[in-house]
Order: structure tokens, then sequence, then C-alpha cells
């Protein structure tokens, strides 16, 4: 048994030890976020389980007072910081036993307080598993999903039976503390997924054991036997653990058989990575009061399956950035689209052995831009088209099997999809609040996939109503509200991609049957007129003519007129067939807004006009410059059009005077 490495850890807004429990939960779902190699995890199970009683064959190592005589081994200074204790949410305590010949009562109320401590431990865990909780996500693997309780069973008999060095190792005490050995530990089956390539290692199943108590985590890796068994490899083992000294933390690890570690370099990382590298993230994340407020990533689907499915598109594809015709970086947008692309591939998979369906699903990506999403999903075998106001270059570098259309899309009765089963809005801008009622007004079986970016209202720009959230979650929000009122169940989660903006929506299912379409409709109608500006109509009465099959929702927290249609702009009754007037598309033609992008000749005709006028100046001019008092002031002179032609471009053109040198200087 070895330390790797210790760390103080300042605490100074008293987010210890919850915090801790916090980081070791980043740890435990998300280790990618550390270790870069890997490409996250499945926890398959957990449980609540408890040490075994060891079994004595013999003297005891040594002779010391009986347990009711003294307090649990590990207790005092020289055991180490902490040892031996609770955390409750106030803060360090004792632990239950710690404190000779206590009452029921104080007994009942430690008890609780662990109780309590183990539900905050768990809480992290449960929101990012796939399923119900305890149970292996479904179509995860390519193996099913091993007894967690025999595997713990089997481990406990062998600690039981003699692996003392083991048992102290868990309770850090002598393993004879039959007071260490029976308090409640939660017991976490995960699988390690290491990225796909060709030089990663095969995903390795490891135990997870929590003591909230004793305020260790302990990583157990398991290996197959000659038989095929799933068993603990010893040699891998390591713990986290969260001390407390004089009043100051300390967070450490350590290695049960340091001479034994193995290191793959992916999974199991070197000795010197876990005391140096993992310890400092750890001790960082625990002190930092934030919420993330989103899901983990990757939280609907398989990670396995998506590793290998995203793994395999980067090598069809990476040849893209090398022709990559457009201005826009080629490296963030190539692996963007290849990233959701695999994405999609995994939910539509998922999606058709939950319906058992075998077709594949069609599509329709609203403001598709490059069109690379559209061609690399149209190629994987799944027929649709994208749909752009303007067309780029790249488009014609696809080829006639992927079909990309140069249209405006404008909300009304004809833009419906009704053969359509998803409609896609990858950074669809002003479209992004409409594609839920698109698909709910294209037919009851139409689904939706959008990844917000700017912030956009039905009209014009998306107001932020609640100052207590970003505006990112705040918009985030607007549009699960979108989907909701529209008879969605949406469903959010974070994508893996190169981008600030990666948090995606879905609605794949309905909150009502066929029949009650009208009904929802109305109250939609009802709802994206308030988000105008315009009266709500009263119950039953439709404000604004609708399309046949349409759906509806409610009012959301947001609160009428949260969008600011504009000076002077007043609300008008929608034409026929147009859900909401004052909706414009973009316009087909890209308008320059930046300075740096104005026509060549332009700037060559500024400069060259800016440097004939400097040039031709008398060298009197420059003598009487030199003759005049230094705290004199000159305002220059005019340049016939060369001043205006400098503010067009955004910049100062110094008037070529007498005083010119005197500003430049």
């Amino acid at each position: 048994m070895a330390e790797l490495g210790r760390v103080a850890v300042r605490d100074p807004h008293s987010l210890l030890p919850g915090g801790f429990w916090a980081a070791v939960a980043v740890w435990v779902e998300r280790p990618q976020v550390a270790n870069k190699r890997l490409c996250g995890v499945r926890l398959e199970a957990r449980r609540s389980a408890c040490l075994p009683r060891v079994e004595h064959s013999g003297p005891r190592p040594s002779s010391g007072p009986e347990p009711e005589e003294r307090a649990p081994a590990g207790c005092g200074p020289k055991e180490g910081p902490g040892h031996g204790q609770c955390f409750p949410e106030g803060g360090p305590g004792p632990r239950p036993g710690a404190v000779p010949e206590q009452g029921p009562q104080e007994n009942q109320g430690r008890r609780q307080q662990g109780e309590d401590q183990r539900e905050a431990a768990k809480a992290p865990l449960l929101s990012g598993a796939r399923g119900q909780p305890g149970k292996a996500g479904a179509g995860e693997g390519d193996f099913p999903a091993p007894d967690l309780d025999s595997l713990w069973d089997d481990f406990s008999r062998s600690l039981a039976s003699g692996n003392r060095e083991m048992l102290a190792f868990f309770t850090r005490s002598g393993a004879e503390s039959q007071l260490e050995a029976q308090h409640e530990l939660d017991v976490i089956l995960r699988t390690v997924i290491p990225k796909m390539n060709a030089h990663s290692c095969a995903p390795k199943r490891e135990i997870v054991v929590q003591d909230v108590l004793n305020g260790t985590v302990i990583f157990l890796p398991l290996e197959e036997d000659s038989e095929g068994n799933l068993k603990v490899k010893t040699s891998n083992v390591y713990q986290i653990q969260l001390s407390q000294s004089e009043g100051e933390w300390f967070i450490s690890v350590l290695i049960f058989c340091p001479e034994r570690w193995h290191s793959d370099g992916i999974v199991y990382p070197k000795p010197t990575w876990l005391g140096e590298e993992l310890l400092a993230r750890l001790a960082r994340w625990c002190v930092e009061s934030r919420q993330s407020g989103f899901k983990s990533t990757l939280s609907l689907i398989s990670i396995m399956k998506y590793s290998r499915v995203h793994q395999a598109l980067k090598e069809k594809y990476k040849d893209m950035t090398k022709v990559w015709p457009e201005v826009t970086d080629p490296e963030k947008f190539v692996h963007e689209d290849v990233a959701l692309a695999a994405y999609l591939l995994i939910l539509w998979e998922e999606e058709r052995a939950e319906r058992g369906e075998t077709a594949r699903q069609c599509f329709v990506d609203l403001g598709c831009g490059n069109g690379l999403l559209v061609h690399i999903l149209s190629r994987e075998g799944h027929p649709g088209r994208g749909i752009d106001v303007r067309r780029r270059k790249v488009w014609d570098m696809y080829g006639p099997e992927t079909h990309l259309e140069e249209s405006a899309i404008t909300p009304n009765d004809k833009t419906l999809f009704p053969d359509v089963d998803w409609l896609i809005g990858n950074h669809s801008d002003e479209l992004t609040p409409w594609i839920p009622v698109i698909a709910a007004r294209s037919s009851y079986n139409c689904r939706f996939f959008v990844l917000p970016c700017c912030f956009f209202d039905f009209v014009g720009k998306y107001q932020r109503r609640q100052s207590k959230k970003t505006q990112y979650r705040g918009y985030l929000d607007f549009i699960t509200e979108v989907g909701t009122t529209c008879g969605f169940h949406v469903e959010e989660d974070c994508l893996r991609i190169p981008s600030t903006k990666r948090v995606c929506l879905i609605g794949k299912s309905r909150t009502y049957p066929p029949a009650g379409e009208d009904s929802v409709d109305e109250r939609r109608t009802r709802y994206i007129n308030s988000r105008r500006g315009g009266p709500v109509s009263p119950p039953g009465q439709v404000p604004a003519p609708r399309p046949p099959g349409a759906a509806g929702g409610a009012d959301g927290p947001e609160g009428h007129g949260a969008l600011d249609a504009g000076a002077g702009h007043t609300l008008e009754s929608p034409a026929e067939g147009l859900w909401l007037s004052g909706f414009r598309p973009r316009e087909k033609a890209k308008r320059v807004r930046n300075c740096a992008a104005l026509p060549r000749d332009f700037i060559g005709r500024v400069v060259l006009q800016v440097a004939n006028l400097l040039l031709g100046r008398k060298q009197s001019n420059v003598t009487s410059f030199q003759s005049r008092s230094a705290t004199a002031w000159s305002q220059g002179e005019g340049v016939p059009g060369g001043c205006e032609a400098g503010l067009a471009r955004g910049m100062a053109v110094p008037a070529p005077s007498s005083g010119w040198a005197t500003r430049q200087g």
C-alpha cells in the first residue's frame, strides 16, 4: 500500500465534504473529462452492501483493549486526518460507534445522518445513468451485464477468508475492527469505454465502492480468469480519500499494490498521473461552487456504440477537411457534423429497436447550411434532404445522392412535411423555435431534433425574461417550453462536439393521443400568438387560421410580450396560411458587416488617394510645422473623398496637413 499524493484543499465556502462527493461523481460518471483517452463509462448496476466479518482462524495479530473499552481504530490523530468520521451536510462529525455508551436516540440520529449523506453521494450518479437506476442500459453491450450481487459476494468471501491487507485497505484500519466492517457501502458496477481507434484497448469493467462514513471511494478493476469468470484484479486497485486534520481538509490517492501496478496508458494510467493530474483536478472540482444545469454528455444513447460509430465516421470523412471550399474552419465544421451524424445514427438505431421497425428513418434538415450533415446521413442509409436559403460552394462536391434545396422557409400551411419522420434544426437560427411547431403540425408521427445556437423567438430576437438564468439556459428552457406546448415529451442531452452551444433538444413522442390533435392545436396557436404580444383568445376560440391537423400548447412562464417586435411594428392579422405575421427568413445574399471584408479595389483606391495626397505636400509645409511651438495644435486639413472613405472602412484617416506628424507621434 502506498500513497501516491496528498493535497490540502482550501474550503472557504464550506463546500466539503459534499463537494468531495460531487468531484468523485465526475470521475465515476465522466472520467473522460480528466482522461482524454476515454470516451466515457456505462453505469450498469448498483447496490448497498457491507464488508464481511473477519473469520478469525488463529490468535489476533496484536493484543489491545476490547472493542467496548476503546474507540475504533483510526480515530486518533496518528491515523491520518479525518479517519473514521461521517460527513453530514453541516460538516464533519464522528461516525456511529466513535463515542462509547451512546443512547438509542443518538445512535438513531447518527444513522439518519449517514443515510442522508449516502443519498447525497448517490444523487449525482443517478443523473447520468441511462434507464432505471441499478439496471444496465438497453442495447448497450456486446456482452451481457454480470450479476453485481454475485461479483460482490465472491469478493466479500475472499476478504473474510483471510485477505486482511485488502480489508485493511477498505477500512483504513486493522482488519479485526468489526465496527468498521459493518456500516453500509454503496457498490457500483461500471464499464470504462476507451476511445475506439487503432491503438485503444478493450472496454474494462470496474466495481466502485463508496464508503461515505469513512470518506473513501475504492476502484476494483475486474478481469477474466482462465474459466471466463470475472474477478477483482488486485494489482490495479486504488483509492481516493478525503480526510481532515486540525481543521484542514486533505484529498489523497493510494494504491493497494504499487509494485504490481500495470499501466496500459488508457484505462489504467500511470501512478504519477493519478497522484498528480487526477488529484489536482479532484481538489479543484470539490471546492467549485457551481451547478452546470445541464445533462451529462451522451446521456440518451449508448456511449459504446457512439464511440465506435464516431470513430468510423471520422475515418470515412476525414478527407473533407483537405478539400473544404468554404471560408469557414473545416476542422470545426467537419468534426462537428461528423459527431452530430454519429449521435443521430445511434439515436435512430435505438428508436428502431424500441419500435420494432427495420426501415431507416427519413429526415429533412431545415437550414442545413453547408449540407455535410445531410450528406453523411444520406450516405449512411437514411433518405432525406436539406433546405437552406443560400447555396454553398461545397454542395457541388457531394454528388447527386445528396439532396439539397436552395429555398427560403416561412412557417405556414405550405411548410409541412407529412411524410417525414424527423425534422432537424442544426444551428437553424430564426427557424429554431418553429421546428417543434412544424413537426407537430406535419403529422402525429413526425419528431424533431434541434441544436439551438443563436437566440431567436418566433419573430425577431429572443428577449431574456429570467435574470437568474444565463441567456443560453433561458433560451433552452424556452425551446423546451415550445416543444412541450406543441405536445412533445422533450428530452435534453449534451453532445460531444467542438462548440460552446452543444445542448440538443429532442421530441420523440407525444403527450396526447391522436384524437386530441384539434384541442392541442388550439392551445398551440394561442401560445404562438402570446409570444408575439398579441391577444390571447378565450378557451375554445382560435384567433387565427390554422392548418388541418395542428396541435398546440399553453402559455409558458416567459409571459406575454417576450418578443420585441421593433419600433413601429403593429400586430396584423396573419395572411392566409401564415402562422404568425412579421416572420422574416434570412436574406439570400449575406450582408457584409465586417469592414475587413470590403472589396479590394475600394480599399486600394482609398489607400492610393491618401498616399498621393501625403506625398504631394510641399516641403514648405514641413518647414512651417518645425518652426511652430510644440504646444500648438494643428487641426489639419480636409481630404476630399478620403475622409469619408476612411470612415466607411471604420478606421481613422489622418488629415494630411502640416500637423499630421504630431498626431501620428
